[in-house]
Order: structure tokens, then sequence, then C-alpha cells
């Protein structure tokens, strides 16, 4: 039977940045008027790569394809080696002062049989180093600020813990605070008592800033915070909180100091505007503030009004709507200490947005047109204008600059485990083979085929792809009847993805699959389309040659991250090595990713979905030793069992009920010994899978599922006596580090 040759040559070209990948583009091709009549037949394939000059490839120019210069500058940058690289204090860090990221993982994933900590990802990393400059910088720009404009008064901030709650890093910012008189700001009652007992060790001038909604418990302990020689204010965000605190004070006899959240007319447009304007969710109206003030005047408490608050909403734009807010919200601090009040602060709250994009534009919610400087410039500029305006003298300015201060210095770091199939179909995956094929296809079906490779015969590539997709929905419709077996549609779909990828059509994405809950450690991306800088963490030497989204454990559709900033839909990515991690040992093997300026918010939001608990917690100094870094402290993620008891499971009864049934059910084959030996190796794995992280682990973390734990003392409580070892029986306690090993410096639990 004639038959012709026909090639379709095909390249995919990606956007800047991507390598150029050719495959397979042939199209099987029969003459038209073989049909119905003969076999269909694929003729003479011939496949011509792309051809292409050697472009090397350096860690510049990831820099440059992340944008790491632009977002993360000054605290992160590529390595020689490939590498993320920390610069734990800014600028100011020296060479042998970096921190090689990789090589935190390695240290931190390795067994423990290795030198390592045997911690399981996914891994937040935290540098307190990074969260000291930052404290510092917010600092010393407000200094800079107040001594460039001869300011008649002071900074002094405070850290909204709402951001992270951390205990560690709150108590990190009280002392790297303390010579600065940072303080803290709390917006319910459990945050009220963290604050008040991480500031006992704080200095004692620093403010404790009570904001949110509140009762008569919380203003009473307000006020025991103040009779504890605590600087608290409390803030009113309604009216009638305004009887409370009269009525409470008297009661405990102490005399509070008072503040009001101004509702100001200045809004801001972006999505973290939502709650300023007049119709904002917190604050006082005008008319408001004029009654507060006349009842305190009446009871004979106006000198205790001293601070006056406002928000203009998260990450602010831009310095101009920054200036117009704070100049509104002075006036009416004027106006109050015209009408009598001993006002003393004027608190900015938030609003001091970081780059998340690295495109420094005042146009997107994932950037801001400003640094610290212009931040602090505008603030204090706009406060001396008025009040010089009206006589007024300067107040004590105290900002909330939360999400600045805390988002650059957590870092998480995720492995990919695999990745979807990178293989186009070629001739040879077509399944039953086009002999065959034509014998299972209606008489429509073929002449769509006839018009298919015809059209490829004269390289008409648009009519091509219509009669292609024409053809693949025929066939899916006799599937659908019964009419079509599963070998067939395979075959059919084959054909229909040589199409696609010989004209350029098929979509060059791919889905890396992460072992990560976006839910639990990505909140705002699901829920407010938050875009996070995420990049390898490693491998930046080399060109990365894919086109990614990120898929994780999760069962929901919704749990992918798709969205990149810069407004991409995809992540450059390399291809991985063998199967992905996962089937690895741990200890830096994988291929890692790490998602950047998380600090805030996202700890705080995460939620239990699909019961994945929180990520294995580390944090990491930098140091003199080898390696430049000292893990101090080490908190493993949640178990499968403590997530459980979170949501009201009780492990121990549920290891019981599974052990009754486990007595029931296994019997060995030859001996009483062999049922004993049976029974106690399932017990012991549903021992350590109650005590392991719901997230994937190694293979050899798998395995030991079935392995016999050496625990066993004879007792008749198996989930003690299964009990994992040391290894693993780290997650109910904060493992703090100070032994120092001979090729590594880094604390061992």
């Amino acid at each position: 039977m004639p038959a012709l040759a026909c090639c379709v040559d095909a390249a995919i070209f990606p956007p800047p940045g991507y390598a150029t990948v050719a495959g397979e583009s042939s199209l099987p091709v029969v003459l038209p008027g073989t049909f119905p009549d003969g076999p269909l037949l694929p003729l003479t394939n011939t496949t011509t790569a792309v051809s292409s000059l050697p472009c090397p490839w350096s860690p510049s120019h990831s820099a440059s394809l992340y944008k790491i210069n632009g977002w993360g500058a000054p605290y992160f940058s590529v390595n020689s080696s490939g590498s993320i690289s920390v610069s734990p204090h800014g600028l100011e860090t020296l060479p042998h002062q970096e921190i090689d990221l990789m090589k935190v993982v390695k240290k931190v994933s390795e067994p423990k049989s290795l030198g390592g900590l045997g911690l399981q990802l996914p891994l937040i990393v935290r540098l307190p180093d990074i969260l000291k400059n930052r404290l510092e910088s917010l600092q010393s720009a407000f200094d800079s600020a107040i001594q460039s404009q001869s300011y008649g008064s002071h900074y002094q901030g405070v850290y909204p813990v709402k951001c992270n709650q951390d205990r560690y890093m709150v108590e990190d910012i009280v002392e790297f605070g303390t010579p600065y008189r940072f303080g803290l700001e709390a917006g319910s009652k459990p945050e009220l008592l963290l604050a008040m007992t991480c500031l006992c060790k704080g200095n004692p001038e620093a403010l404790l800033i009570c904001n949110g909604y509140k009762d008569a418990e919380y203003i009473s302990l307000a006020l025991a915070a103040r009779k504890l020689a605590l600087n608290t204010v409390i803030v009113l965000e309604q009216e009638e909180e305004l009887d409370l605190v009269i009525e409470m004070s008297k009661k405990l006899a102490v005399r509070p100091v008072i503040g009001m959240r101004a509702k100001l007319r200045t809004k801001h447009a972006g999505h973290f505007g939502a709650t300023s304007g007049e119709k904002g969710k917190f604050g006082l109206n005008t008319m408001q503030i004029l009654r507060v003030a006349k009842k305190l005047e009446q009871t004979g408490m106006l000198d205790c009004l001293q601070l006056l608050h406002f928000h203009i909403g998260s990450q602010i734009p831009t310095t101009s709507l920054l200036a117009d807010g704070v100049g509104e919200a002075t006036q009416i601090y004027c106006e109050l200490v015209r009408l009598g009040a001993d006002m003393r602060v004027i608190d900015v709250g938030g609003g001091l947005g970081i780059d998340y994009d690295g495109s420094q534009s005042p146009d997107s919610d994932n950037s801001v047109g400003y640094g610290l400087e212009e931040y602090a410039s505008a603030v204090v500029q706009s406060i001396q204008n008025a009040c010089d305006r009206k006589f007024v003298k300067h107040p004590v300015i105290c900002s909330e600059s939360g999400r600045a201060l805390v988002s650059h210095h957590s870092v998480l770091i995720f492995e990919a485990v695999s990745a979807s199939a990178p293989v186009a179909p070629t001739m040879d995956s077509l399944g039953l083979g086009l002999d065959y094929l034509a014998d299972g296809l209606t008489d429509e079906s073929l002449s769509d085929y006839r018009n298919l490779t015809a059209a490829a015969a004269r390289g008409d590539f648009e009519t091509c792809l219509v009669y292609a997709d024409q053809l693949k929905q025929r066939c899916v419709d006799q599937f659908k009847e019964g009419s079509l077996s599963l070998e067939y549609l395979a075959s059919i779909d084959n054909i229909s993805e040589l199409v696609s990828k010989a004209i350029g059509t098929s979509d060059p994405v791919r889905t890396y699959h992460v072992n990560l809950s976006v839910f639990t450690s990505v909140p705002d991306f699901w829920g407010i389309g938050q875009q996070f800088p995420i990049v390898p963490i490693q491998r930046l030497d080399e060109k990365p040659v894919v086109k990614g989204v990120l898929s994780d454990l999760t069962c929901d559709s919704d749990g992918k991250v798709d969205r990149f900033i810069g407004g991409e839909t995809s992540l450059p990515l390399h291809e991985l090595v063998g199967q992905g991690g996962i089937l690895g040992s741990g200890g830096g093997a994988g291929y890692y990713l790490g998602m950047f300026l998380g600090g805030a918010y996202q700890e705080a939001l995460g939620g239990l979905h699909n019961l994945f608990g929180g990520p294995s917690v580390v944090r990491v100094s930098q140091s003199d030793g080898p390696h430049s870094f000292a893990v101090t402290r080490v908190v493993p993620g949640l178990s499968c069992g403590e997530v459980l008891r979170v949501m009201q499971h009780e492990p121990e009864m549920m290891f019981e009920t599974l052990k009754h049934r486990v007595e029931e059910c296994v019997h060995g084959v030859d001996s009483d010994d062999d049922d004993e030996l049976a029974r106690d190796t399932l017990m012991s794995g549903l021992a350590r899978s109650f005590h392991n992280m719901p997230y994937l682990a190694n293979t050899a973390t798998a395995a030991s599922f079935y392995e016999k734990n050496n625990n066993d003392n004879g007792g008749s409580d198996y989930y003690g006596d299964y009990y994992p070892d040391e290894d693993y029986n780290y997650n109910n306690s904060v493992a703090v580090v100070g032994e120092e090993d001979e090729h590594w410096t880094y604390c061992v639990a």
C-alpha cells in the first residue's frame, strides 16, 4: 500500500528564563485513499531537533529570573554553589557569616545516626538575626527622620502579636527591643496574657497597647497589667467600652491610661484597606470621640485620655496616602489637646508594607512604592506639620508594624516529591497500533482521521487541530455509549496529544506534587490570593527547563499554588532527579523549594485541613563555626496523635480499640509464637503512626511501620510500650541545643 512520508517539526519556545525543549513532533499520516479498505499505516517518521547554541547559566541568571534581588534584598541571594544564601545581618553581613539554606536542610533532615537532627519536612526556618535587623532598621529609620526634621519627641514601636504569636519569636522581639522601649500590642485576652508575661522582662517604658473588642474581663486584665507596673493603654474601639473602663477602674482602684481609635475619612482603596474609612469595622467617629471626651471630663478622668490610634489598612501602597491619613489623625489629636485631654502618644497603627514581588510598584497589593526611610519620614513630617500649625507639643510616635517586622525572618521549606509525566506520547506509545485502530472506529471517526492526516500532509496545522478535537470527541461519545474499549480510547488520546505537541498547542506546564498543605502553611494564598515568592533553594546554577505549578497533599482542588509573583501562572523549575525526594532517605537529596516573606499571619491563620498539622520549626542563628550557623531550638511538627487530639479525639483510646481488633483478627500460620510476633509487629507500626507527623515520610521511615519495636516492657499499655524510640519521640518537646560538632555548629536534641 502506498504511503507518503510527512514530518511536522514543532518547537516550543518558552518565555525568557526557560530552556527550549524539543520533542518528537511527527504525525502518523496515510494516503487519504487508503480508508476504509486498508489499515491505518504510519508514515516514515523523522524528528528534527531544535538546534541551539549552548547557553551558559549562572546563579546570577537565577537571581534575575526569580527576582530575588528585588524581594530578597538585603537578606536573601544566590551563592556561587547555586543555593539560596541568607545574610542574617542585612547589609552589615560579612561574607563568612552568610548561611547556606541547603546546609541547614541537610543538618535538620539527616537522621541522627548520621549526625543530623532527624526532623521531618515541611520545615519553618526562623532567623532571629534577621528579626533583630528588621527591628533595628525600623527604629533607625524613625530616629533618622526625627533627627533630620528636628522633631520634638521620639519613636517607640509595638509589635502586634496577632501577626505571629510564636512564644520564642515574641520573646526575641521583647529582648531585641528593650534598648528602644519597644512594646507589644494585643487584640484578645490570650494575646494580652502573652504580652503581659513577655513584657515583664522588657523595658518598663515599653507600651502595652490593648486593642480589639473588650468585655469587663478584658478590661480588668488590662488594669491588672497596669497594677503590675506595665505601661498599659486601653484603646477604646467602641463607645460603650468607656463605661466598663470607668466602672472597673473604680472597683480595682486603678487609674487607667486610655486611648481612642479614630475612624478616618482617609481610605485605602486596596484589598487590605477594608477596615479603613468611615464605614470601617473598628473605631469611633467624630461625634463619638466628642462624647467620650465629654464623659471623661464629667467623671474627672479627661487626663487619662493620652493616646490616639488609627489604622488606614495593611500594605499602604504610597507615602502620599499615608501622609494624608496621618495628617487627618493628627488634626484630631490636636483637637483633643484643645479640649483638655492629656495627649501624649499618636499611634499610626500598621500599614508599613513589604515588597513581595520586587517590583516596588504602588499599584499592587503585592508591593509598595517606598522603603523604611520614606515611610518614617512621611509619618514624622505629617505629624510635625499638623502639630506646628496648632502649636501643639510633638507627641511620641508609635506604630504597629507587624508585617514589615516579622515577614522576612521566616522561611518555609518543603520538598517536591514527584511531578506529572514529562514524556509526551510517541508513535510507539499508541497502544493498539495504527494497523488495528480502524477496526473500532465509526465511519465518521475514520473520516475525521482521514481529514486529519491529509491536513498534516499539507502542513495545515489549524485544520489538524480541528479534526483531532473532533475525532477525540466522537471517540469519547463512543466510549460513554459502551461501543469503544478503554484501549482504543487511550490510543485516540495519544494521537490527540501527538497532534497538540506537533503544532505547539500542548500545555507545557507540569504539576509538581509537594509535601505541604497550602491550607495549613500558606492560608493567605488560598483565602485572599496573596502571593509569596517561591524559589528552589538549590540547583540555581542550573537552567530551569520546566514550567510548573505546585499541588499539595490535601484532598482539595484548591490545594495548589498556580499564581506566582509578577503575575505568572507557572514557576520555572528543574527536572526532578529520579522520583524526587520521597524515595530518598533525607539529608538534602531531594528537590527543595522555599516560600519567603511568610513570617506574618500564615502560622496564626493556618488550619488543620485533612488533619495536616504545622511544619517542624527550627531556630537558626548566625555562628562563627565552620558552617556559619547554629540550630538553637527545635520544635518538631505535630504528630498524627496530637492533631487528632486537637479535634477532640483520644489517641490512647483509639489505639486501644485498634489493639483489640488486632488481637481478634491477626493469627499466625504455624504457631502461637507466630501469632504473637505478627500482633506485636502490627501494633508497633500502629503506635508509630500515631507518633509520626501526618506528612509524607521517606522510605526508611515508612518501612519502619512493620519493624518490631524493641521498647516492649511486657506491660499492658501497648500505646506506651510501643512508643517510638528517641528518633521519633520528639513531638511533645522543644529541644534546645548547645553542643558543638566537629563538622557542624548546631544544637543536638
